[in-house]
């Protein structure tokens, strides 16, 4: 094993996933090495900020000696979310006393891909309880912590991931989103987060999830990351529910053609209209300032549907998945979930989703196929839809409380991310991007949406904002 110098350490932290995987293809650095180099850095940094909840260094670095150098990823250490994505031999608790002692035994079809880009699992990222939160406070692993100021939360539920990120543990880990949950932590803690197209990802090898509202993907430092990410693991598969248009050509190369003259729409109104942060609007005018310049025809356009109903009824939908999910799992675990298994909200959620009957919800599903198509086509006339991901600096850590036993009371928190659900719903593509930061030192992120299947034209926007209003030499004070 070599001894890990500070050089390496430099290197590692500077450097985003496909500059790492160069360096092995180049010889520079062997994949062992930079196992090594991550596992120096979590054990120094993840003290601070507890994102990593399961150290899995033995894994990684088994792995490491049959890596594939001309993998796009190769050797580039990573994290995998504390959710239901399965990584064989590790474990899938959902942050939950319930499944506390579940491993998986077997992979994901995303992760047979995760694998085959050449990436090297060294741990689970945090994630709140069940994943139903804006904040990551779960009571069994305790909060993640955000690199960037004390006292401060690292978004949710991809919270783990979005402060392993920022903080240089890893360039990639992977994030998940059925209500802004790969964006807001992304915005929380300045970092890049996509919500792909809805199907772009197969779920294999479950059917469907969320009735398609519910994405995976990851948070990264770059954007090429992420379109290389995209490369390595999008697609469907025969039978899948959704098939998203697929554009020609790879979206890394995509990401880097300037985009053409485009029509792009901005709003800085909650479609509730709800108060927002004065720093959360300087942020978008500053990007369609940006755009401006580049000579986009750029026109404010308000969102207009009953956001309250919408949220009532996408949330009802949810609590019907999360009541099929701890009933699909009791044979795995061997006896019913409890109200003493799992935090109050998660026992609240699991409770009115039994209750609700089969046709009232294949009607939410139908109302929440009806907004979409509404979301949609209302943004229609546009490349693409500038907004704030949250509506408000990042919040305290408690605000987001799963010990509250009020269900309404607690979804109501939700609207900070009232941008967010919206494109859940609609199935776009849509992107943070950390393009502000607050005088306090705050990330805020600004949203992006585009067509629905068009993440190139949103990439490559997104590259060209990444060079106007750059990011990546920004780091936060808990670092390495």
């Amino acid at each position: 094993m070599s001894a890990v110098t500070q050089d390496m350490l430099r290197t590692y932290a500077d450097s985003d996933g496909l500059g790492l995987a160069a360096l092995v293809r180049k010889g520079d650095l062997t994949a062992s090495e930079l196992v090594e180099t991550a596992v120096v850095t979590i054990e120094k940094l993840n003290p601070h900020l507890n994102a990593v909840i399961h150290k899995l260094f033995d894994m990684g670095r088994l792995a490491a000696d049959d890596i594939d150098v001309n993998a796009p990823f190769a050797g580039v250490p990573y994290l995998l979310k504390e959710l239901r994505t399965k990584w064989k031999g590790a474990p899938v608790t959902g942050s939950s006393y319930y499944l506390k002692d579940v491993r998986a035994d077997s992979d994901t079809e995303v992760v047979k891909r995760i694998k085959a880009a050449g990436f090297l699992l060294v741990g689970k990222s945090n994630a709140p309880e069940n994943g139903w939160s804006l904040s990551t406070e779960p009571k069994l692993y305790g909060a993640t912590l955000n690199p960037w100021r004390e006292g401060m939360t690292a978004g949710g539920s991809s919270g783990g991931a979005a402060a392993a990120v920022a903080s240089r543990m890893v360039p990639i880990a992977e994030a998940t989103d059925a209500a802004g949950s790969i964006r807001v932590p992304a915005s929380c803690c300045g970092v890049v987060g996509l919500k792909p197209t809805r199907g772009r990802l197969t779920s294999s090898p479950a059917g469907d999830v969320w009735h398609g509202c519910a994405f995976a993907f990851c948070n990264t430092r770059t954007v090429r990351d992420s379109a290389a990410y995209l490369d390595a693991v999008a697609g469907g598969l025969p039978g899948d529910a959704y098939t998203p248009p697929t554009p020609n050509g790879s979206w890394s190369e995509l990401a880097k053609r300037e985009p053409k003259k485009l029509r792009i729409a901005f709003s800085v109104t909650p479609p509730d209209g709800r108060p927002i942060d004065p720093h959360v609007v300087t942020a978008v005018q500053r990007t369609v300032s940006a755009l401006e310049k580049l000579e986009h025809n750029v026109e404010q356009h308000d969102m207009v549907f009953d956001a309250e109903r919408a949220w009532e009824i996408y949330a009802r939908m949810g609590s019907v998945q999360t009541a099929l999910f701890f009933d699909s799992i009791e044979p795995l675990v061997g006896r019913p979930v409890t109200s003493a298994d799992v935090e109050p909200v998660t026992w609240a959620t699991i409770c009115r989703g039994r209750t609700i009957a089969a046709p009232r919800h294949l009607a939410d599903v139908d109302h929440v196929r009806q907004f979409a198509r509404a979301i949609a086509t209302d943004l229609l006339p546009y490349d693409i839809f500038v907004t704030p991901t949250l509506t408000q600096k990042p919040r305290p850590l408690g605000y987001y409380d799963m010990s509250e036993t009020d269900l309404d009371r607690f979804n109501a928190l939700w609207w900070d991310a009232e941008f967010m659900f919206p494109f859940n719903m609609s199935g776009q593509p849509a992107i943070s991007l950390p393009l502000h930061w607050s005088p306090e030192g705050d990330p805020i992120g600004v949203q992006l949406v585009g067509r629905f299947g068009d993440e190139a034209t949103l990439l490559s926007v997104s590259s060209v904002l990444e060079c106007e209003m750059p990011w990546c030499d920004r780091k936060p004070p808990i670092c390495a």
